[in-house]
């Protein structure tokens, strides 16, 4: 007997269950692409070819990436589009890129809600992101916009899909716990002319004057607040450190595809 999926009891004959069997183990990487081009592109192919090597034992060469994302480009007929490009393995590696309408970045700063959390695996970008989306939600039941993780000794570490740094004057400090390196986080230290990687807890929250969330939609979104079991630290609007976040990312120009 052949396998089979049903949908709402609809048979679906165009996917293979082979295929949805082999994506759920894998990793992916998302950008926004403008004008054909991408912050941090070399990032992202360091980042794929080196989540390739650890988790199927291949390489990933930039040029079969680019190739795969200029073929994507070519089939939207834009080039300003969402692009997520998932790598898993059947007999070979395989590239399964997925193109959406191009997402502008949040103008609402968050509230978040400190919960323990602490990801498996976390420096790769892989597909089990369950945890992720399920504290999000609590987080949200609860009230608030989304939340922001904490090991058992309350070290800050990322919130659900944003690394997350705080601003003391005009010094960006970004947590040093265990986390996924975001291109958008990558990009914003490469243009700052100093940053600090530190050890940030619950308790130092009301030492900063400000906090702001990145990932690829959102370069520098503000955080309103955030609570934790002993009460909530409020961020008020901080123009300093965002006038040194809009320098830094003015000075990495984006790259062509």
């Amino acid at each position: 007997m052949n396998e089979s999926l049903l949908l709402n009891g609809v048979p679906l004959r165009t996917v293979d269950p082979g295929l949805l069997k082999a994506t759920s183990y894998g990793h992916f990487t998302s950008m926004q692409v403008r004008d054909g081009k991408v912050d941090g592109l070399d990032l992202h192919f360091e980042r794929l070819d080196r989540s390739s090597r650890e988790v199927f034992g291949r390489p990933l060469s930039a040029d079969r990436v680019r190739a795969d994302l200029r073929a994507a480009l070519d089939h939207a007929g834009s080039g300003d589009v969402s692009i997520r490009v998932n790598v898993f393995e059947t007999t070979e590696l395989q590239l399964l890129v997925r193109v959406g309408p191009a997402v502008e970045p949040g103008t609402q700063p968050l509230r978040l809600l400190a919960l323990r959390h602490e990801r498996a695996v976390p420096h790769l970008k892989h597909t089990g992101t369950f945890d992720l989306v399920y504290y999000a939600n609590q987080a949200r039941n609860a009230g608030y916009d989304d939340a922001i993780f904490h090991n058992s000794a309350a070290e800050v570490s990322e919130a659900s899909i944003w690394n997350i740094c705080f601003a003391r004057g005009t010094t960006l400090v970004f947590p040093d716990a265990p986390v996924l390196a975001g291109i958008r986080q990558q990009v914003l230290q490469r243009g700052l002319d100093t940053h600090t990687t530190s050890r940030v807890t619950l308790a130092d929250l009301p030492a900063y004057d400000a906090a702001y969330l990145t990932n690829s939609i959102d370069p520098a979104l503000p955080v309103a607040s955030i609570t934790t079991s002993n009460g909530t630290t409020t961020y008020d609007e901080h123009t300093p450190s965002a006038e040194v976040i809009a320098k830094a990312y003015a000075a990495v120009p984006a790259q062509e595809i």
